[in-house]
């Protein structure tokens, strides 16, 4: 039997944040504000950061490893928003010229009562060489704890 090369999964995160939806809807529609938790970090250097949020609209960001032997890219579309509610989006991520996966994510928003209930949501295909969806899930769970130190001090 041949070793199938794409790996399919779908994983779903949950956060609860004590801030409002608006705010929260806003750290991912702001690009200056989305830049502070989803491109910089310990980890990766950010090389490029460009976003355009609308349907349609492009979101591309480049990283480089801190020891610089490694660069990444995450090109992302939006696909629908629906403004404090909800967001749809495709990404695929590359190491070098590499694609390693493509993703469909939706974020979803919701009020709770003490602040945003947030729930992502993505669908993706791994490709040979990829890093795979557990280092992918954790990947999104990182980042998301990331928006939720952001948003303390927003």
């Amino acid at each position: 039997m041949t070793q199938r090369s794409i790996v399919h999964d779908t994983f779903v995160l949950e956060r609860s944040y004590p801030a409002a939806v608006e705010g929260v809807f806003a750290a991912f529609s702001n690009p200056a504000k989305k830049r502070r938790w989803f491109a910089e970090g310990e980890e990766l250097q950010p090389i490029e950061f460009e976003m355009d949020f609308r349907v349609g609209g492009q979101e591309r960001v480049r990283f480089r490893s801190k020891d610089g032997k490694l660069t990444f890219t995450n090109h992302t579309v939006y696909q629908h928003i629906l403004q404090g509610q909800h967001l749809v989006f495709v990404y695929t991520m590359s190491v070098g010229e590499t694609c390693i996966s493509s993703s469909q994510a939706t974020v979803e928003f919701l009020p709770a009562h003490n602040g945003t209930r947030l729930i992502f949501t993505e669908q993706g295909a791994y490709f040979e060489g990829a890093d795979g969806p557990q280092v992918r899930q954790a990947g999104w769970s990182k980042l998301l704890d990331q928006l939720g130190n952001t948003l303390i001090v927003m």
